[in-house]
């Protein structure tokens, strides 16, 4: 089933949206997606395949999948991944979850990790167990660094930001403008459930945040208000 799926993944080729999506994806020389392949297949096209492959392709298969070098079949993989979680018993979803834990240097770009993480991970540890959250959220990697914040948007959504606020707060100093982008959405969705808790963090950090941090943290509050932070982050 995983050549008739690349098969049909292939014909869909694009050479003029894959030059966009490389832009997209910073795959050039030097930057963290220089290696990956981009076959230039949109999203639609990609859930379409999928739905058609999803129930008969094996979790194995699934992994190997996953290990692709194609960033679009990497993300259908993913695609796959999530629905086989969702149907999944308890021990089944550990299961998938450690193979996406193992896996992770594969989900190695910013769509990879934001469609996926919060639907697997965030789902399990806000559900079941933290094992290995803090592993990967103090880790030196990048992309185990996103997916324990941007996991944590399942959190957020069940009214639960102990996790998300204290890791905000242990990358303030963060160099990498993607965990400035994902902390600063992820405040932004606290925002969105619990103004006061968010206006709470600014008033005592909105000076220290990255700059695109604070931007997309203060997105769905009032022009004032923004206007406010915003000054202040420029005053101390």
């Amino acid at each position: 089933m995983i050549k008739q799926m690349l098969k049909d993944l292939t014909k869909l080729k694009n050479a003029d949206f894959a030059d966009w999506s490389k832009k997209l994806l910073n795959v050039k020389k030097g930057a963290y997606a220089q290696n990956d392949v981009v076959w230039g297949i949109k999203v639609p096209q990609i859930r379409n395949i999928t739905k058609k492959y999803s129930k008969v392709i094996t979790l194995e298969e699934t992994e190997n999948l996953l290990k692709s070098r194609v960033h679009e079949v990497r993300f259908a993989s993913l695609l796959i991944l999530i629905k086989k979680y969702k149907s999944a018993p308890q021990i089944e979803k550990l299961k998938i979850v450690k193979l996406y834990l193992k896996n992770s240097r594969y989900i190695n770009n910013w769509d990879l990790v934001d469609l996926s993480c919060y639907k697997i991970t965030g789902h399990y540890w806000y559900n079941y167990s933290l094992e290995g959250y803090w592993e990967f959220a103090k880790s030196k990697n990048l992309w185990k660094q996103r997916i324990a914040i941007v996991s944590t948007l399942y959190f957020i959504k069940h009214g639960r930001f102990d996790e998300i606020l204290k890791l905000s707060e242990l990358l303030l100093n963060h160099k990498h403008n993607l965990i400035h982008k994902a902390v600063g959405w992820m405040l932004r969705e606290v925002g969105k459930q619990n103004k006061q808790t968010l206006t709470s963090f600014l008033d005592k950090y909105s000076s220290l945040m990255p700059k695109i941090m604070l931007r997309y943290s203060i997105e769905k509050i009032s022009l004032q208000e923004r206007k406010y932070y915003l000054d202040l982050s420029k005053k101390l």
